[in-house]
């Protein structure tokens, strides 16, 4: 018997269609892959290369303008373990960025669950609170300035109404640092009010419905079904204002100009670099800033992850 007859389109002999379309689809992903270039050309030269650059410059004595240097091996790292200005720097740069994430967060969550209720005024409310986030931080740090500063400041005019002595709000450091972390928290708390408002309303009723008739308290509903249903939410909201707080510089910056008493680490890299005209320390400095925050987050990350994993 003779073999059967082939239909169009079958194995054997392709078709012109199937070509032109594999060939169509082939010219479509090498064309699709030209559009990451722009993208990891910005990636080596503003991430990848400063980080490599920054690691050789911190072994070094290079104070930041000479042409001549030389290399110091590891004596960058070790003098950072026996100066108190890092220590000092470290620990506020902790106050910074695990208070205001703390104060963000629940402020925000509270906020959320005011303004996600229906009542007259409430997208004017949400308005408000976001509004500050528009503002550049070393514009509110400058605003800012204003209320705290000892002479004319608006804090100091508002207590001498009732006969009390100016404060040298900025001049103590911890009371300054204080300040610093509610400025933050103050201006990003909006954030997180968003996140949260978008977890909400992505909380099915039904839940709440059932809950509800199963004679669950307001308190009971939130700590067994909204809470549990933010989890995701939680992790982007504690992400976003950890990085931010951990690198904090321009608030700092416009309100005590980074004293020592006040340095993150942020700030004392930069009063390192230009002040000092240290370089090969700055970029030590910065380096360790980098691994802190990395470590941070990759820990915080995991963490909340097994949480959202877990509901």
């Amino acid at each position: 018997m003779g073999s059967p007859t082939r239909r169009k389109g079958e194995a054997g002999l392709a078709s012109p269609g199937r070509v032109r379309r594999h060939r169509r689809a082939g010219g479509t992903r090498a064309s699709i892959n030209w559009f990451y270039v722009p993208a990891v050309l910005l990636f080596l030269g503003l991430v990848a290369y400063p980080l490599v650059r920054g690691l050789w410059v911190s072994t070094t004595n290079w104070n930041g303008y000479s042409k001549t240097y030389k290399s110091v091996g590891a004596n960058n790292y070790l003098r950072l373990l026996h100066d108190p200005n890092v220590w000092t720097a470290l620990t506020n740069t902790l106050v910074y960025g695990l208070g205001s994430t703390l104060l963000q967060n629940v402020l925000g969550l509270g906020l959320a669950l005011l303004l996600n209720s229906k009542f007259p005024g409430r997208t004017a409310g949400r308005t408000l609170i976001y509004l500050p986030v528009m503002i550049a931080p070393l514009i509110m740090g400058y605003l800012m300035y204003f209320f705290v500063r000892y002479n004319n400041g608006a804090l100091n005019d508002v207590i001498g109404l009732f006969g009390f002595a100016p404060v040298d709000w900025m001049g103590v450091g911890p009371r300054a640092v204080t300040l610093i972390t509610l400025v933050n928290t103050l201006q990003f708390v909006g954030v997180s009010m968003v996140i949260y408002l978008a977890g909400l309303q992505a909380i099915p009723a039904m839940f709440y419905e059932a809950a509800a008739l199963d004679g669950a308290s307001a308190w009971r509903r939130f700590w067994h079904v909204t809470l549990p249903m933010l989890i995701p939410a939680i992790t982007s909201s504690v992400m976003i204002n950890l990085i931010g707080g951990l690198k904090l510089f321009d608030v700092i910056m416009a309100l005590v100009g980074g004293n020592y008493a006040t340095n993150s680490l942020s700030t004392l890299i930069n009063r390192t670099y230009f002040t000092s005209q240290s370089a090969g320390y700055a970029s030590a400095i910065g380096v360790a800033m980098f691994v802190l925050i990395m470590i941070i987050s990759i820990v915080a990350q995991r963490y909340l992850t097994t949480k959202e994993v877990e509901q």
